[in-house]
């Protein structure tokens, strides 16, 4: 190990491993122990300086002086080369005919001085904080997406708006139009609202980054009629899982057209489809309720009489429930857009 000291100086560790037919691990593991009983260990990674009074000699012949260090820093630093990489700053030197040192060695520099980051100028995009919204009754949070239904002919399409209370996935408003434009989203609301009956303060209406969501005729409306607007994330199809869920049941059900003939056709669908999905539908997230029966008030009466018939079932056939007295499913008091994470708390010693 000594041999391959003495040579490593000149030539460097590799080199001399390979002249001496030793695995570079081997000499580095011998090193590390002797480092653990007393010596001096070298950093991995960093050429060693040599102690002695002239701190411009290097051990190692190879290395760049400090003045030489110094240089290329200053050089990494100049306006011009601030915000390039070090492989741009290698190849600009070179085409100006300059040569400092090798582009590995730029990156070495950098890192002795705690700069080795991100150096080109670019944009950095705000990291957008995720939705949090919740409701605990209808017409406190809507949601609403546009999503296009095909035509007759290639490239023809006819456009779905549609608003859903999250609490109680009710429908409260829907239109089919011949093309997607904030006037008629404006006017699509404003009738929801109306019918609704909601008041100032009442309602948060959530909605994707879509141009229509995000336009100005939406978003004065909106102030007018004193609601809270939310947006997705860019590109997080999560933040609106509700509409998505809701487009996704419309489109997977047996009778839905590959394309339609017409506008009219469209729309006497939708008005089938979101009858059935209001009155009709027994919704999983509702506790098998429907929208209607949510929305309006109706849940805690459905869930008592089915708890009724369940009870006289088992009263008549104990042995067939197992795991007790039956219970129908449970009705959610509430239903969030990303819910928060528990928070842990340090248990106290």
């Amino acid at each position: 190990m000594r041999a391959v000291a003495e040579v490593s100086a000149a030539l460097g560790v590799a080199p001399a491993c390979a002249a001496l037919n030793l695995p570079r691990a081997s000499y580095y593991r011998d090193r590390h122990a002797k480092s653990k009983r007393g010596g001096t260990q070298v950093p991995t990674g960093v050429r060693p300086i040599d102690p002695g009074a002239n701190q411009s000699v290097v051990s190692n012949p190879r290395a760049l002086r400090l003045e030489e260090r110094r240089l290329v820093l200053d050089v990494l630093h100049e306006e011009r080369f601030a915000d390039l990489s070090p492989a741009e700053v290698y190849a600009t030197l070179l085409d100006e005919g300059r040569y400092l040192c090798s582009e590995r060695t730029i990156y070495r520099i950098l890192a002795e001085n705690h700069e080795v980051r991100e150096r080109r100028a670019q944009l950095r995009h705000p990291r957008y904080a995720a939705p949090e919204l919740l409701a605990t009754a209808p017409n406190q949070l809507w949601s609403w997406d546009i999503t296009k239904l095909l035509g007759p002919a290639k490239w023809t399409y006819f456009y779905l708006y549609v608003i859903l209370d999250v609490f109680s996935r009710f429908i409260v408003g829907w239109m089919v139009a011949t093309r997607e434009s904030a006037a008629l989203a404006e006017r699509l609301i404003a009738d929801s609202c109306r019918r609704q009956k909601i008041q100032k303060g009442q309602l948060t209406l959530h909605a994707d980054r879509g141009s229509s969501m995000r336009s100005k005729p939406v978003a004065l409306l909106l102030a007018d009629l004193g609601i809270t607007k939310t947006h997705s994330r860019p590109h997080v199809s999560n933040d609106n899982p509700f509409s998505e869920a809701q487009f996704k049941t419309l489109k997977y059900r047996p009778d839905f057209p590959d394309r339609f003939g017409a506008l009219e056709d469209a729309r006497a669908f939708c008005r089938d489809f979101f009858a059935w999905y209001n009155l009709d539908h027994h919704h999983v997230g509702l506790g098998l309720l429907t929208p209607h029966d949510v929305h309006y008030g109706l849940a805690p009466t459905r869930y008592h009489a089915r708890a009724d018939t369940l009870a006289a079932a088992y009263l008549s056939h104990p042995e067939r429930f197992p795991h007790g007295r039956p219970l129908p499913p449970h009705v959610p008091t509430e239903v969030w857009i990303n819910k928060p994470a528990m928070k842990r708390h340090p248990t106290s010693q």
